[in-house]
């Protein structure tokens, strides 16, 4: 669904007349806050696999810091491979990258460790690699990679859309302080339904993200 639709579905739920833009009025320019809030929600309550990505960095001799770019602060990382060397990276951490290039001779070679350092003037995540590159090496990072807001009236929303109008509902009954709340509670407490019900399904298409190994 678009920006839009996803707004004017709200709009529907409320009694409130559909409007062609998003901001057509000042409320619908609310309605639109509200379904931005309840997007966030739903983008950050599970690895959505209509979210992953794959992002591929590719070395130059010399060169340990790089930019992912479309990584931005909102994503999260799944697993790093070092496609050259067929190998899974490691997370190191800043202490540990401190002390390889402080406390030691750097090495160089084909990199084994990452750890995330800073983000870029655009707002995409830097990553540092050990062993400092000594040539080109081919680098996939596979991330959930979660959206800005929607600003657009035709932007598209890749995750799930109940739980948002739903959502969006529920903010909406609760900023007209109707019914001393119980219909609000009711209308979050269905988002939160939908919302499990959405995981649910995204779960069995991909159960390694609920699946714990022994060590």
């Amino acid at each position: 669904m678009t920006y839009l639709q996803l707004v004017n579905a709200v709009l529907r739920r409320l009694r409130e007349n559909e409007v062609a833009s998003v901001s057509s009025t000042s409320y619908s320019k609310l309605i639109g806050d509200f379904v931005n809030e309840a997007r966030h929600q739903v983008q950050s309550a599970w690895d959505w696999s209509s979210l992953r990505s794959t992002l591929t960095v590719t070395t130059a001799a010399d060169t340990f810091n790089y930019e992912l770019n479309g990584a931005n602060n909102r994503s999260s990382l799944l697993n790093v491979w070092n496609d050259t060397s067929d190998w899974e990276m490691q997370l190191k951490s800043s202490a540990w990258f401190d002390q390889q290039f402080l406390m030691t001779t750097p090495q160089k070679g084909s990199p084994i460790y990452y750890n995330f350092n800073g983000v870029s003037s655009d707002g995409d995540i830097q990553v540092d690699l050990y062993p400092i590159p000594d040539g080109v090496y081919t680098l996939r990072f596979n991330m959930v990679l979660r959206n800005n807001d929607l600003t657009n009236d035709a932007d598209v929303v890749s995750v799930p859309t109940r739980p948002i109008i739903l959502l969006a509902t529920a903010m909406a009954i609760e900023e007209r302080g109707e019914d001393g709340g119980q219909q609000s509670i009711n209308a979050y407490q269905m988002g939160q339904n939908a919302l499990a019900d959405e995981i649910a399904f995204d779960d069995a298409r991909n159960p390694e993200g609920t699946v714990w190994y022994a060590a």
